[in-house]
């Protein structure tokens, strides 16, 4: 039975007029904001993997100041306001509801002399603060922690007095998205997009306990399920080097083994027989670790007793994840050898009252819970870590979990100092997490967010999967999109993005494929959003619509795993976060928005069935001759209509667009502001193979510029275009893009061509006949809508209308050869 020390009071904080707790005018309440008082501040044990008998919960009222920079501590001074820990200094729950750069922490402790005895020490921990910490008790330093997200520990024996209050002062700065610091989503100003509240401070449990001089500190835990062996390294305190260690694992009140090892080595634990953890049978072994003096002290595995000086508490479970081919010789996911869907959901971690920390541990456990609900096996953790308590509620549960590192800002490249920070942090972050049961795979980069050089992606992810070769490494979610700086090759997994997708990434050579972020279909829900408004990828007027687009998108997730071969996906998200309305629950967790049971009954289906069994459609072998299915000469020179020479679907002038003469008689002069030209319907299947060329002369270089794309329901199946972020050339979909090697030049006449192959399942891009680039994409979206010259369409709008000339352009509904292609251009 843990001791657990009630609420210590804050030093001889002033008396407010008001308690402001429980927070009962919550901006957003969820359904735990009342239960939070200083009295039950987060009270359970923070370090399920690693307990001891006695504690103390240092959560609860702290006095507060915002700080200068550079000031000097407050030693023995009162702050003139409380703030109610761990909950960042942000949120309404921490009764300071505001972000200062520089924060002072205040209180006082009462050590138990039962913890003075003997030559016990004094050990304070802090689970999380963030960004930059400094602790002091009794005017003397004892810790200094840089990083937002992992814990820290001090030996702060030789800085108490011999009895009475001890004074805890904390010195925190943040300056969130100012500096280059791995923030993940947190702003100092939230975009009303993807980017929210910041979260500063200490917002993870604080405690203290005894331990002995020779004492654990760590537990390294890697299971074997072919050898049935639990492979532990017991890490100590210089004072434990070379003690011997008893390890006992039970399988509840049954012995299964008792080993013996030292200190600092590893060494393995038999399991026989082992009962495998999953995320339908999440069994996990209780785990007793005494290191012995005495005997064992100085003989190492000789056998003897010795004398407990001191025992820890854990468990684990038997599991393993790795990467294998299928029936069909594609690179799948498995767990324990079998293969394994891994059906997640972003899970970005925000409370409307709490920000990063979530009010009770109940409401912690909660939105894990709800996976399991919902018919998920996994969850991704988007670019934040939690406390090691949501990590245990994965474990015992029975979640998969794909962690990322917190990312650094958007915009522009790191320098040197914050590329090397960055670094420590993720290799912390994974020493730190790297026992835990849940945990299957590390993310370091998302999107390209923070990204320097793709060969420093590659180096971090190699490096990464040595020092836990145990899980899997996903590089760089999101490769194919945004900030990204394309494909490394490193890894076990290629991982895309694609909205609303899902994406559909082809398996390698040596990795899996998942699809990283897909769906986000969203419906506002009144009374319960954190804005007037909400934004999502999709939105959908009501519930059942919102229940019948998820469930659609599933199915498409379902021919992704069993035509492409991808191991995976991610559905964007768990729960609306401030405005992003695209949850399965609203933001304060008040309201359930779709139908759950036909969500189930989807999830379930897909788990079951996404084996890869299924075998891809053949491919249509298309018109033949290089005439094309449809072609536009434009060298009518007169009217609002272009006739296809080819087949009927002629285009439309729209407003803006204009006649003009062309590399070869007439051509179309398109405006950039709206002049565009369009079919009636669809020309292309865009599902299978098809090639598309036109062309194409600019009057000016600015911007996302389409010369030719195809509608889809949300946005074009398809863009022929050039590009608004780095200028080149590109054959795009929503899925990814390849893009020509050079930059364009204003006022010259090119022929750009886009192939998709979907028999070998490539995107390629042709300028002048010539090869520019190539990537791998399994499937392409439909499309219902007209074929269009000069614009494209995304978030169903009219987007990058062309400024410039285009002419000649061809359709066919096969992918055409690079001969072909070169013969077309030169034509």
């Amino acid at each position: 039975m843990l001791a657990v020390a009630g609420p210590l009071p804050a030093s001889s904080a002033p008396a407010s007029d008001a308690d402001p707790w429980p927070v009962t005018d919550a901006r957003l309440p969820t359904p735990w904001t009342d239960e939070v008082t200083p009295d039950n501040a987060l009270p359970e044990y923070p370090r399920p993997q690693l307990e001891r008998d006695r504690w103390l919960n240092l959560n609860g009222l702290w006095q507060y100041a915002a700080a200068e920079e550079g000031a000097a501590p407050p030693f023995g001074e009162d702050l003139a306001e409380e703030i109610l820990v761990p909950y960042p200094a942000e949120s309404e729950l921490s009764g300071i509801d505001r972000h200062d750069d520089h924060m002072w922490y205040r209180r006082t402790m009462q050590v138990p002399q039962s913890w003075r005895a003997g030559d016990q020490r004094v050990v304070l921990h802090f689970g999380a603060v963030d960004h930059d910490a400094t602790v002091w008790v009794n005017g003397q330093e004892v810790a200094r922690h840089t990083g937002g997200f992992g814990r820290f520990s001090a030996d702060v024996t030789d800085a108490l007095t011999r009895s009475g209050p001890q004074e805890v002062v904390v010195g925190v700065t943040d300056r969130t998205d100012a500096t280059w610091q791995p923030v993940g989503k947190q702003r100092n100003v939230p975009d009303r997009g993807i980017f929210y509240e910041g979260a500063s401070g200490i917002w993870q449990t604080v405690w203290a306990e005894p331990v002995a001089p020779a004492s654990v500190e760590k537990l390294d835990m890697t299971p074997d399920i072919d050898s049935g062996t639990l492979a532990l390294t017991v890490e100590g305190t210089d004072a434990a080097e070379g003690m011997t260690v008893e390890a006992v694992v039970r399988a509840g009140k049954r012995p299964v083994s008792r080993t013996r090892g030292v200190v600092g080595e590893t060494f393995d634990l038999p399991v026989p027989d082992a009962r495998l953890w999953s995320p339908d049978d999440p069994y996990l072994y209780d785990l007793q670790v005494r290191l012995v003096d005495g005997t064992g002290r100085s003989a190492g595995h000789d056998g003897g007793k010795g004398r407990p000086v001191d025992r820890v508490d854990s468990y684990f479970g038997m599991r393993e994840i790795g990467v294998a081919p299928g029936a069909d010789g594609k690179n799948r996911i498995t767990l324990n050898g079998e293969i394994t869907f891994l059906l997640s959901t972003l899970d970005q971690g925000y409370w409307p009252d709490g920000i990063y920390t979530a009010p009770t541990d109940e409401a912690l456990a909660f939105d894990l819970e709800q996976h399991k609900e919902l018919g998920f096996n996994t969850v991704r953790k988007h670019i934040k870590v939690e406390p090691d308590r949501w990590f245990y509620h994965a474990d015992r549960l029975g979640l998969l979990v794909w962690q990322d590192m917190p990312s650094m800002k958007t915009g522009g490249r790191p320098p040197a100092a914050a590329q090397e920070q960055f670094e420590r942090e993720l290799h912390e972050m994974v020493d730190q997490h790297s026992s835990w049961t849940s945990v299957i795979g590390w993310v370091p980069f998302n999107e390209g967010w923070g990204e320097w050089s793709r060969e420093a992606t590659g180096r971090i992810a190699e490096e990464v999967k040595a020092q836990d070769p145990s899980r899997l490494v996903n590089a760089h979610s999101g490769v194919n999109c945004c900030d990204s700086l394309g494909d490394s090759g490193a890894g076990d997994v290629v991982d895309w993005h694609q909205y609303v997708g899902p994406a559909t990434p082809a398996p390698d050579a040596k990795r899996a494929s998942i699809d990283g972020e897909h769906g986000g279909f969203g419906l506002e829900t009144d009374g319960h959003m954190w804005f007037a408004d909400g934004h999502a990828y999709e939105m959908t007027p009501d519930p059942a619509t919102l229940t019948r687009r998820y469930v659609e998108n599933q199915r498409d997730v379902v021919t992704a795993a069993q035509q492409c071969g991808v191991g995976g996906s991610i559905y964007t998200q768990i729960t609306d976060v401030e405005h992003e309305v695209n949850g399965f629950f609203t933001y304060d967790r008040q309201v359930e928005k779709m139908d759950f049971d036909q969500v189930r009954a989807i999830n379930e289906e897909i788990i079951e069935t996404a084996d890869g069994s299924g075998a891809a459609p053949p491919d249509d072998p298309g018109t033949p001759g290089l005439t094309g299915l449809s072609a536009w000469p434009l060298d009518e020179g007169v009217g609002d209509v272009a006739a296809d020479a080819a087949g009927d679907a002629d285009l439309t002038l729209r407003p803006g667009a204009t006649w003009t003469a062309g590399r070869d008689g007439g051509a179309l002069q398109l405006d950039g502001t709206g002049g565009h030209a369009e079919t009636a319907g669809p020309v292309l299947d865009t599902t299978g193979s098809f090639t598309v060329s036109a062309w194409v002369k600019m009057d000016r270089d600015d911007g996302w510029r389409t010369a030719v794309g195809q509608d889809g329901p949300v946005q074009s199946a398809f863009f022929l275009q050039k590009r608004g972020d780095n200028d080149r050339f590109s054959f795009s979909t929503a899925g990814g893009r390849v893009e020509s090697t050079f930059v364009p030049e204003v006022d010259r006449w090119y022929h750009v061509t886009g192939v998709r192959d979907a028999a070998t399942q490539t995107h390629s891009l042709y300028v002048d006949g010539v090869l520019q680039d190539s990537m791998t994409q399994c499937l392409n979206p439909a499309s219902e809508g007209p074929l269009t010259v000069g614009r494209a369409r995304f978030g169903e709008g009219d987007v990058d209308f062309w400024a410039g000339a285009v002419d000649d352009v061809r359709v066919w509904d096969r992918a055409l050869a690079a001969e072909e292609v070169a013969q077309v251009a030169g034509g």
